[in-house]
This record gives C-alpha cells, structure tokens and sequence, in this order.
C-alpha cells in the first residue's frame, strides 16, 4: 500500500529476524548472541534486498546495537524460500520473514536467535478491494474467512522455534 481509493484491510503484519539450523547452533553457542552472528555467514535474500519496506542485514545490525558491522561473507540468494532452505541446511544466518518462516520454526528445522531483538517490517499481508464491492455477500464472506484465518494462524504463532535464554 497504500492502496487510493481502495478499502484496506490489514491481516498479518510482519517482522524479520535472524534464523539458523538447529545443529548449526548447537555447535555454535555463541549464536545466542547479535556479536556470534558475525561468526557465520550472512545469508542475504535479494528479491527483498533494496525493497523500501523490508529491513535489510545493515537494518537488523543496527538495531542490535552492530551498527556498521559487517558479516565474515555474505551468501546471496534471489527466493526468499530458497534463502530459508539454506538456513535449515546449515549454510549460514538468513534473516527471516516471520509469516514465512514459521512452519519452519515449527517443525524444528530453523531456530530463531537474538529474540529479544525486535525489528518489524513495513510490509505487511491485506486484504484490498473496491469500495463498491463491500456489500457483496461473497466479497464480505471472504474477507470474513480471511480475517477468521489471520486470527487463527496469529493465535497459533506464539513465540516459536526461539532457543532458551
């Protein structure tokens, strides 16, 4: 967005931290901390890179207090799906879009680090349409089930795959 002349509807707002393979901190207790990041490489997502509403690595440094830090070298992958992959295989820290990678913190394959730093993104998830559709029962049913299946996913995203403190 925005969106002029469109109804706007937020569903899930989003934030980025940094995500690693659990093997890769087990070895690497030093993870636990913004400083230990710079042990690893980076692993950066370039089809969200240079976006004006998504915090890059430079971004997230900064807010752990790293400001002009720089990684031991960078990995840079163009698919955001691809970049979680190589995080769950040990390659590297990816910095991580919260909505994508939640099944993963889930299931055990990515473990967040440094939770008690928080970085949220401008991007978010909305629902978007015309103004005159708003009294159609199908448009109004699915915003409905939209808002219902937000709801749920959030209330179902308590903190995860966050490794103890």
């Amino acid at each position: 967005g925005p969106w002029p002349g469109l109804v706007d509807e937020p569903l899930l707002d989003e934030e980025v931290y940094p995500v690693c393979a659990p093997a890769l901190l087990a070895r690497e207790p030093a993870l636990a901390r913004p400083q230990g990041l710079l042990t690893q490489p980076l692993i950066h997502d370039l089809s969200m890179e240079g976006h004006p509403g998504f915090p890059s690595w430079a971004d997230w440094l900064r807010q752990a207090g790293l400001d002009g830090a720089t990684g031991r070298r960078a990995i840079q992958i163009n698919n955001s799906a691809a970049v979680l992959q190589a995080a769950a295989e040990g390659q590297g820290i990816a910095l991580a879009r919260s909505v994508m990678a939640r099944d993963d913190l889930q299931a055990g394959r990515l473990v967040r680090l440094c939770p008690q730093i928080r970085l949220p993104s401008r991007l978010a998830y909305h629902v978007v349409y015309r103004p005159e559709c708003a009294g159609q029962p199908m448009i109004q049913a699915f915003c409905d089930w939209l808002m219902a299946e937000a709801a749920a996913w959030q209330a179902a995203a308590a903190p995860v795959g966050e490794p103890p403190q």
